[in-house]
């Protein structure tokens, strides 16, 4: 994993799509958080996607329900397909040839309605997926600046969280 700091070129390459992905959170129909991911290869977006209900759907929203709700056996105890799904999907079905070598970046909108730092890498779904379509990075914003894992150590690394 490295850091990207201050005034680099990389960093601000990495800010650049950090704000999309932010502005792309603020669609989010989630009650629960808003979030957006933009997947970027050789400085093309190639891939967006927010949480909401799978299809979209209000019918499909759960989001209100106690994760305590839900059986030991339902893993994912959100209803809303997450962001970086959605970015991966989006990629897939729009630019299939461009996905192997890109990088994800990932946003979450907080309360001030502004960028919300990350919690360490948890979600095993979007990790599997995100190495299995061939997404070579994921970017993180953290307190001590932007986080950028490659994906088998951000896979890894979220397979290892513990609460």
């Amino acid at each position: 994993m490295k850091i990207l700091h201050n005034d680099s070129a990389e960093k601000k390459h990495a800010d650049k799509y950090m704000n999309l992905a932010l502005e792309i959170a603020k669609k989010a129909t989630c009650a629960r958080a808003q979030c957006g991911s933009v997947i970027v290869k050789d400085g093309v977006v190639i891939g967006v996607g927010y949480n909401s209900p799978p299809g979209n759907l209000d019918s499909q929203c759960r989001c209100n329900n106690s994760k305590d709700h839900y059986h030991k056996k339902v893993t994912d105890k959100t209803c809303c397909v997450h962001a970086e799904q959605r970015a991966i999907m989006d990629a897939l079905a729009r630019h299939p040839d461009k996905i192997k070598g890109s990088t994800l970046y990932f946003m979450r909108v907080g309360e001030d309605g502004g960028k919300s730092f990350c919690a360490m890498p948890y979600c095993t779904i979007c990790s599997k997926m995100t190495l299995d379509s061939g997404v070579s990075e994921f970017a993180l914003l953290y307190e001590d600046g932007i986080h950028v894992y490659d994906s088998e150590e951000y896979n890894d690394v979220s397979f290892d969280y513990k609460e």
